[in-house]
């Protein structure tokens, strides 16, 4: 199974609501536009490490990058770390959708994005790149 059947797989079970596919894949753009926004991969990477390091929480992180099992992250976890950043306002801004179901959404994509991102385990310009390159393409189509 390649990286996007894999985060397409998991948009497809990462909540319970109706809707919960299109909020996820609307959250997983968002995410995407993000990282590309920064100028690369490496530095959207780098920026949510950053603020899961200034929240106490960069062991988790680094377990999605790490070819180690990723740890889990709750949602509200997520938005104590992303939400004094003011990264997840903007996800939630641009996915069109509340902060508090955006970190539902974040709970379960943000570990499988990095670690797709990461398939090295270690922060690489090139893998994060290319990778980043393919799941654009695949959610930010219209």
């Amino acid at each position: 199974m390649g990286i996007l059947d894999s985060v397409v797989n998991a948009l497809d079970r990462s909540g319970a609501a109706p809707a919960a596919g299109t909020s996820s894949s609307a959250v997983a753009s968002a995410v995407l536009s993000m990282l590309q926004s920064h100028g690369s991969a490496m530095n959207g990477l780098g920026s949510l490490m950053q603020a899961f390091e200034s929240g106490g929480l960069g062991h988790l992180f680094q377990s999605w990058v790490s070819k180690n099992q990723s740890l889990p992250v709750s949602a509200q976890q997520i938005q104590s770390v992303l939400g004094t950043s003011g990264i997840l306002e903007r996800i939630a801004q641009s996915a069109g959708l509340p902060t508090s179901e955006v970190a539902e959404h974040l709970a379960t994509l943000l570990p499988q994005i990095v670690d797709h991102l990461t398939p090295n385990g270690q922060l690489h310009p090139g893998d994060a790149s290319s990778a980043l390159e393919g799941l654009a393409q695949r959610f930010l189509r219209g």
